[in-house]
């Protein structure tokens, strides 16, 4: 690992980085445990707690006030503007609750538009993936207005949508019309995927903008790059290296690829699931193992000025699983910084 290759090519110019060190932000999840109930044609439908509640603008207030109280952290990103993954027919709506939520608590956004469905299987089929990112699109024209302009820090299409299967220029033709569509009001327009996919070349396209289309388009200048030691199946002692390595050889790519161009990169997820979190590999889950990759791994990616996304606010007992490079499934429901009640499960600051 070359620490010093890290250091700098972490320093891309963002609006927070009044001096070397990276900015810390958290990954804010759209529901809450609970029942979900509403009226449909005289029959009640309830969603029971294994799916989730959407959460509230006052919902958003308190996980906002909770984490800058913990971690003096102002900045959160979001996965969707309307949030299918448990109940197709009633959504969350994330952007219309979120966005008063944060310009009200100061907060900033980057906001999510969904480019996957909830199924690999279904996110392979062209149509049905883009079908998703037009009904987020559609949902977000009426909410995303000039009010919110300082309150949205950037825009991503897709998340680990390459890692889903779906084609790099399939992402960057949905990308190039969501900068169309709102450039006039959020600046920056991008993307979130796996390191892997930015370090082997599979995001290329997107960066360079070299895909089918009617005219030239630039490529893609703002880029959420995830990397865990955990997904690696990392003891803890090893799981920093691991994760600033992936993140280097990403990084590195990108800005070969970039040239003199400016390209603002973000960790976009990195975390260790707590206690009652599933092992993967020889990483073991554990509230003691999350503080310390926190401490060890976070703070040093921050301590070089690379601006970091922790995965994730508030535990979501909720979720399913997930399934790692391995195949190999665990959970996601005790990844939080803080826990289901919003209390810091270990220290926040470096």
């Amino acid at each position: 690992m070359h620490l010093s290759a890290i250091f700098s090519l972490a320093l891309v110019v963002s609006p927070f980085a009044v001096s070397a060190r990276g900015t810390l932000g958290f990954a804010i999840g759209a529901r809450k445990e609970g029942i979900q109930m509403r009226l449909y044609m005289i029959v009640c439908v309830l969603i029971e707690s294994s799916g989730g509640q959407c959460k509230t603008r006052v919902d958003y207030e308190a996980d906002f006030d909770a984490l800058a109280q913990a971690s003096g952290s102002k900045i959160v990103r979001t996965y969707s503007v309307i949030d299918k993954n448990v109940a197709q027919f009633d959504p969350c709506q994330v952007a219309a609750e979120i966005l008063p939520a944060a310009a009200n608590k100061k907060f900033q956004v980057i906001l999510g538009l969904w480019y996957v469905h909830a199924t690999e299987q279904q996110s392979r089929n062209n149509l049905a993936t883009a079908e998703s990112y037009e009904s987020e699109k559609a949902a977000l024209l009426p909410v995303l207005t000039s009010n919110y302009g300082n309150t949205v820090y950037a825009l991503t299409v897709g998340s680990e949508s390459l890692y889903r299967g779906v084609s790099a220029c399939d992402v960057f033709s949905a990308i190039d019309d969501a900068r169309t569509t709102f450039g006039s009001i959020v600046k920056r327009v991008g993307t979130a995927d796996s390191w892997n996919k930015f370090q082997d070349g599979t995001a290329d396209p997107i960066l360079t903008g070299n895909c089918p289309g009617p005219k030239p388009r630039p490529g893609v200048t703002f880029l959420l790059v995830n990397a865990f030691g955990y997904w690696q199946g990392q003891k803890i002692d090893n799981a920093t290296a691991t994760y600033l390595d992936d993140l280097q050889q990403a990084m590195g790519h990108i800005q070969k690829l970039a040239g003199l161009n400016t390209v603002e990169i973000w960790n976009g997820e990195t975390g260790w699931p707590g206690d009652n979190g599933s092992n993967y590999g020889e990483a073991e889950a554990g509230t003691q193992n999350e503080a310390t990759f926190f401490q060890h791994g976070v703070c040093s990616a921050l301590a070089w000025g690379i601006n970091v996304f922790y995965f994730e606010a508030t535990d979501e007992t909720w979720k399913p699983k997930s399934v790692g490079d391995s195949k190999a499934s665990a959970d996601e429901q005790h990844w939080g910084a803080l826990d289901a009640s919003r209390t810091s499960k270990f220290k926040l600051t470096c």
